[in-house]
């Protein structure tokens, strides 16, 4: 089944998908005999909402057999890094709160998320990575901000 008209749909109703993540490299972290390396993997991407702003994300990825296969699960140990990449347009209706990136870590109930909140009062935008597994009674998570100023215009010299 096709989820082509649910996007198109979504997309004409004026919701926000998360954004989709470019791989900007991998670096190896452990050697493995067989199957994929232990590595970690950074991406960056775009706020779907708010031109201007990009994060990077990296993420643990467990190798081995399982690795290679798709059933490992992916330790819960990110970072992320949202800056301002060029003049900030915010929307008239900017949600409090809003996934922005979402991305599956293991083939069973683990999930990286990136949450835009913002922050009115101090015009900033805060980034929130959080992983659904729980370690410890807690999720992982990192956190970001960019406040929100005026972007001076690049001049060639």
């Amino acid at each position: 089944m096709s989820t082509r008209p649910l996007v198109l749909a979504l997309a004409l109703l004026g919701v926000a998908l998360p954004a989709a993540a470019e791989t900007i490299g991998c670096v190896t972290t452990a050697w493995k005999l067989i199957g994929a390396n232990h590595k970690i993997c950074v991406e960056a991407f775009a706020d779907p909402k708010v031109p201007g702003v990009t994060c990077h994300v990296s993420q643990a990825r467990a190798g081995g057999v399982s690795g290679s296969l798709g059933l490992a699960q992916d330790p819960s140990q990110f970072s992320l890094s949202c800056r301002q990449t060029g003049p900030i347009t915010l929307p008239a209706k900017l949600p409090r709160e809003e996934t922005v990136f979402a991305e599956d870590t293991s083939i069973l109930f683990k999930e990286t998320r990136v949450i835009r909140m913002w922050d009115e009062p101090h015009n900033t935008l805060v980034y929130l990575a959080i992983s659904r597994k729980l370690i410890e009674g807690a999720p992982a998570n990192s956190i970001s901000t960019v406040p929100v100023m005026p972007w001076a215009a690049r001049r060639d010299q």
